[in-house]
């Protein structure tokens, strides 16, 4: 059965199986990153036929989303440190993204209005809910008492704060390909 009435009370199960509420920040953090990997599902659908490459960027991106929502639905740091972690090299690997993207797009002097395109407007939609579960991220991390056993690995907050930039260079790869950006001057 896909329903289990367990969660009718307003609650759920973390990883480990104690339950909290459904507003608790660490079920926000992790179902905020849940957001973010469907929208990049989005993009990534609406990419998939016309750049193999960025369907390939964006798919490991899903699965490394899925590696930070379930370490930030694990509160015990014993069961927690036992899960695959996000790797170092998955940071590396988007700035060497950024730089590369960054390298191929006009210099930029002006905002830019998200749109232009479908897909580029997505994409700064997946952006903004990357910086959402970045806040709620740091929530959890300043509202985490414990110094010992830490609440989130500092990686997973780097992850997020790096993908937000290669989102919005993506956002821009993909509007000025399909048609051209807006800029604003202030």
């Amino acid at each position: 059965m896909l329903y289990t009435k367990t969660g009718d009370d307003g609650t759920t199960s973390l990883v480990g199986g104690r339950r909290v509420s459904k507003n608790d920040i660490r079920v926000e953090a992790y179902g905020t990153v849940d957001e973010l990997n469907s929208q990049i599902g989005v993009v990534a659908a609406l990419v998939r036929e016309n750049d193999a490459d960025t369907n390939s960027l964006l798919q490991s991106i899903q699965q490394e989303l899925f590696v930070i929502q379930t370490l930030l639905a694990t509160e015990d740091y014993t069961l927690r440190s036992k899960l695959p972690q996000l790797q170092p090299e998955s940071i590396s690997r988007l700035e060497q993204t950024i730089d590369r993207l960054s390298a191929t797009l006009p210099k930029l002097n002006s905002f830019i209005l998200p749109g232009g395109s479908l897909s580029g407007a997505q994409c700064h939609v997946a952006r903004c809910i990357c910086r959402r579960a970045e806040r709620r991220v740091v929530t959890l991390i300043r509202q985490s008492n414990s110094s010992e056993n830490e609440s989130v690995n500092n990686t997973v907050l780097q992850y997020l704060n790096r993908l937000s930039d290669l989102l919005f260079a993506l956002a821009r790869k993909l509007t000025i390909k399909e048609t051209s950006e807006i800029y604003i001057k202030l």
